[in-house]
């Protein structure tokens, strides 16, 4: 037995199931569906926004290698997790009545200033705070979480920060068929190169065990929309969390981009995104593959390369009317809500 397989056995036995099972281990008729949400960014906040409308027992599982911005200032000063990508989270968890439109606006707040506190977010100071006086960074994210009445639970992937690697072709516009290493998740997400690879730096982090013990207590995984390389990939880094990912009795559903991202995939059909998924993870697994109707121009080949994956495809619009590649949270509601009805292995959970 391996050292890290005895440590996810361990997280089974420390951190039970939150939702009574009926036999075969199906959660009971009337209950909410267990959803675990990955990601990070906007991508993630998109697809929260979404779920808190359909579930009240939802958990972001959030990425933490982001090192721009007042994040990575933070993370360089402290020593801590970046908090943007959790800050992010926790505002699309909040609730659309006045509390929670009041909060998720005030932990957004950006400073402007002179000085040293120009471009920090209101949100993320409040977080490092906790982290300080709590020295737990669960805790501290379940408390900002119940100030703000969030409809769900963050946590972060790992706990350590995380350093973004990619091998890059053409990162050189001079030289454009050499393949250099690039490194920092601002600098990968911007490239103007094709990116191959990722991996993170330490290779072997470790996983948060309240993250590893969601995914395999829940009903639902939904991977994705976000930036791929930056922040959907990076998950399947985390050995601990890619073999819950593996193993979990979960339904796995991953939610495709409205668009390519300049930069990390430009040019990629919605077939490549999961090319490049399954180069990163060989061996996981998927049951659906949701994308907007209108953003797959070759259904033919995503249905393919989603069945190399063992997924089906699910075409719904999901896409925001104003035109912009912005998921609608009315709209993705809708398809995971449908996607959950039509693919889960009990009736309807309301």
């Amino acid at each position: 037995m391996t050292g890290r397989t005895s440590r996810l056995r361990r997280v089974r036995r420390l951190v039970p199931g939150r939702v009574t099972r009926g036999p075969e281990g199906r959660a009971k008729r009337g209950a909410q569906p267990k959803v675990v949400a990955l990601g990070g960014g906007h991508g993630l906040s998109a697809s929260l926004a979404a779920l808190r409308r359909i579930t009240g027992d939802l958990t972001a599982v959030v990425t933490v290698a982001d090192d721009g911005g007042s994040s990575g200032r933070l993370r360089d000063e402290l020593g801590v997790l970046p908090p943007g990508d959790l800050r992010k989270a926790l505002a699309a968890l909040c609730g659309d009545d006045d509390w929670g439109q009041t909060w998720a606006r005030v932990i957004k707040h950006r400073f402007t200033s002179e000085g040293d506190l120009h471009d920090h977010a209101v949100g993320n100071l409040l977080i490092v705070a906790l982290w300080e006086q709590l020295g737990d960074p669960v805790q501290a994210l379940d408390l900002v979480g119940k100030l703000l009445g969030a409809h769900g639970r963050v946590l972060p992937m790992s706990a350590v920060p995380l350093e973004l690697q990619a091998l890059v072709k053409g990162h050189d516009p001079a030289d454009p068929d050499a393949v250099t290493t690039v490194r920092g998740q601002a600098t990968v997400a911007l490239t103007p190169g094709e990116v191959q690879s990722v991996h993170v730096v330490p290779e072997d982090p470790p996983a948060v065990p309240e993250a590893v013990a969601a995914v395999l207590d829940a009903d639902w995984v939904v991977l994705g929309p976000g930036s791929w390389f930056s922040s959907v990939i990076p998950h399947l880094l985390v050995p601990e969390l890619l073999e819950a990912l593996q193993e979990t009795k979960a339904r796995r559903v991953l939610s495709l981009n409205l668009a390519p991202q300049p930069g990390e995939t430009d040019g990629f059909s919605p077939q490549r995104h999961l090319e490049v998924l399954a180069r990163h993870a060989p061996k996981l697994a998927l049951d659906v593959v949701l994308a907007d109707e209108a953003a797959v121009p070759d259904r033919e080949s995503l249905t393919e390369a989603a069945k190399r994956l063992g997924a089906a495809v699910e075409l719904a619009p999901v896409a925001a009317p104003d035109g912009s590649p912005t998921h609608d949270p009315e709209l993705l509601a809708a398809a995971y809500d449908r996607i959950f009805r039509m693919h889960g292995r009990i009736g309807p959970w309301r």
